[in-house]
């Protein structure tokens, strides 16, 4: 009887997980900017995949000196740049760097700022005050700065800015996730885990993060924007990922001595990264509402 009343107990659970998710694909349709912010970053990540299937590094690298500076046309609906190289198929190319520095990075920050996050907010005390001081020591320092110096440290390639933008944003997902393990970590269900015998750790990992996560979605969503940003800045600076790898920032940085005869070389990577980070702005926006729907006005 009683395995009954578990298996209906986990039915029941899991059909109100879907109803909610039903709930919030409903809201957030319904809301246009998130929906603009949707279809671009689906377009950017189509590009990203076309340029993987179709767009070999040999093809975007080879030098055709009679079609320097090029203006955008049929042919060529970017341009050329220095080289004569087709700027569109650089852009599209340079778009797995951008959009692997957006997710991965993100991925870091999120994961090990809600670990020591959820910790700190779930045993307090002296765990608290110890995490809470360390991520206002990494707050401290700006990002850029950071960046430099671990990119300095390790090296200048994808999987070193990945990890340079990641750890700066470390410390505002430990503030968002210990935030929102403090909202509900005294929850029935958290005493009644507690109850049944559930250890700590897999009670914060099982039934506290799980119910904080909404807020910390849409902040991972909003810090994608920030860090194209970052990663661009970076690689503008040097500090990123270099030439010949056509890095959106990297492109910008390359062309700066040709702005005057031929803007175009910036004017498509700049507008490529406003549309990934306007993209994830909107989509953040859009995300905050239908998973909180009070908090719109």
């Amino acid at each position: 009887m009683s395995s009954k009343v578990k298996t209906q107990s986990m039915i029941s659970s899991q059909y109100q997980r879907e109803n909610q998710l039903l709930a919030v694909w409903k809201r957030l349709r319904t809301n246009p900017g998130a929906v603009v912010g949707l279809i671009i970053l689906c377009a950017l990540i189509l590009i990203m995949v076309y340029s993987v299937l179709f767009i070999s590094y040999e093809e975007i690298t080879v030098i055709n000196s009679k079609n320097r500076f090029a203006p955008p046309s049929a042919e060529y609906p970017f341009g050329t740049d220095e080289m004569g190289r087709d700027l569109m198929k650089r852009i599209f190319y340079g778009s797995r760097y951008s959009l692997a520095v957006a997710f991965g990075s993100v991925f870091i920050g999120m994961v090990v700022g809600i670990f020591f996050g959820s910790i700190a907010g779930f045993f307090g005390g002296w765990v608290d005050n110890l995490i809470m001081r360390i991520a206002d020591i990494m707050s401290s320092i700006p990002g850029t700065l950071l960046g430099m110096v671990i990119v300095t440290i390790l090296g200048a390639n994808l999987i070193n800015l990945l990890i340079a933008v990641g750890v700066a944003s470390i410390a505002g997902f430990i503030r968002m996730a210990r935030a929102s393990v403090l909202t509900v970590k005294s929850n029935e269900y958290v005493e009644s885990a507690r109850a049944i015998g559930m250890s700590e750790l897999r009670i914060i990992f099982t039934q506290v993060v799980p119910n904080s996560l909404s807020p910390l979605i849409v902040t991972a969503t909003a810090r994608m924007a920030t860090s194209v940003l970052s990663a661009a800045g970076l690689s503008f600076l040097g500090f990123g990922i270099t030439a010949p790898k056509p890095e959106w920032g990297a492109l910008i940085s390359g062309s700066r001595a040709f702005l005057n005869y031929a803007p175009h070389l910036c004017y498509f990577p700049g507008l490529f990264i406003m549309l990934m980070a306007f993209a994830c702005a909107l989509l953040g926006d859009g995300l905050r509402d239908a998973l909180d729907p009070k908090l719109k006005k």
